[in-house]
C-alpha cells in the first residue's frame, strides 16, 4: 500500500497541454476527495511547459522535503525543431513571426551546430519562462508586452546529438543541467545554423535516475489506486481455527 502522508515519489507522464500544476492538483484532489486523506503536501520537481510532455516527478509528504535534491538531477529530453521560423516564444504557443531561408542548410551543418551547442554555456532564458524578475514571473510581463532585460545563465549541454534530418524538421536528444531551457536552444540552434527554429514538440524522457519508462499515466494511477484501496478493504486475514 501507498503511504502519501509519510513519503512518496511518484513518476507521472505528463499530458500534452496540461500545466505540472495541473497535474499536482488533479493528483491531489484524487486522493483526497477517492481515496480519503486530508490536508496533504504534493509537490512536483522540474516544470514541464504545457506544450511539453514526458517524465514528472511528484513527491508527497515528508518527500516534498526532497524536491530540491531531484531537481539538481540531469535530464534527458527528446523532440523536433522546425528551421526556418521563429516565433517569440520559441515554441508553438506563439504564431510564426519570421521566416528564413533553409536552402544552405545540410546534414553537416546541423551536426556541426549541434557541437558547437555542446558543453558549458551562457543561455538567456526565453522572455515566455517562469524565471522570476522582481517578484513576478517573466511570462506575466511578456504576455503584456512589457520588454525585458533576460540575464544569461551557465548551463550545461552534456549530449544534444540530432537524430532525424528531415527539413524543414530536425529531431534530437539532450541531456543538459538543471535550468536548461530547450525552447532557448531551439533559438540558439537556428541562429548557429544561419536561419531560425522553434520548437514543434518536446518530451523529457529522464531525471537523474528516473526514467520516463517507469512512470505512469494519470488516469492509469489512478484506477490502480481505486483498486488498491478497494483490495485494502475487502481483504480480511481469515481467523484461526482453534480446537474445541
Amino acid at each position: 500500500m501507498h503511504d502519501f502522508k509519510k513519503g512518496e515519489v511518484v513518476l507521472i507522464n505528463k499530458p500534452l497541454t496540461w500545466t505540472s500544476f495541473d497535474v499536482v492538483n488533479s493528483f491531489r484532489y484524487f486522493i483526497k476527495s477517492k481515496l480519503g486523506f486530508g490536508k496533504l503536501k504534493v509537490g512536483h520537481a522540474g516544470t514541464l511547459d504545457p506544450l511539453a510532455t514526458g517524465l514528472l516527478i511528484l513527491c508527497t509528504g515528508s518527500f516534498t522535503k526532497k524536491i530540491e535534491e531531484f531537481t539538481e538531477f540531469d535530464k534527458e529530453y527528446t523532440g523536433t525543431f522546425v528551421l526556418g521560423a521563429t516565433t517569440a516564444s520559441f515554441d508553438m504557443e506563439k504564431p510564426v513571426d519570421q521566416t528564413f531561408s533553409t536552402d544552405h542548410i545540410t546534414e553537416e551543418l546541423l551536426l556541426a551546430s549541434a557541437r558547437r551547442l555542446t558543453g558549458t554555456l551562457r543561455q538567456v532564458p526565453p522572455v515566455f519562462s517562469a524565471v522570476k524578475i522582481e517578484g513576478k514571473h517573466a511570462y506575466e510581463y511578456a504576455r503584456k508586452d512589457k520588454e525585458l532585460l533576460m540575464r544569461p545563465k551557465e548551463v550545461t549541454i552534456s549530449e544534444f546529438e540530432i537524430t532525424r534530418f528531415a527539413l524543414p524538421e530536425v529531431d534530437f536528444r539532450v541531456v543538459c543541467s538543471k535550468g536548461t531551457y530547450i525552447r532557448a536552444l531551439a533559438r540558439d540552434f537556428g541562429f548557429a545554423t544561419g536561419s531560425g527554429a522553434y520548437l514543434s514538440a518536446l518530451c523529457r524522457t529522464r531525471v537523474g535516475p528516473y526514467l520516463l519508462t517507469d512512470s505512469w499515466e494519470m488516469n492509469a494511477f489512478k484506477e490502480f489506486l481505486l483498486t488498491e484501496k478497494l483490495l485494502a478493504v475487502t481483504t480480511e486475514s481469515p481467523a484461526e481455527n482453534k480446537p474445541e
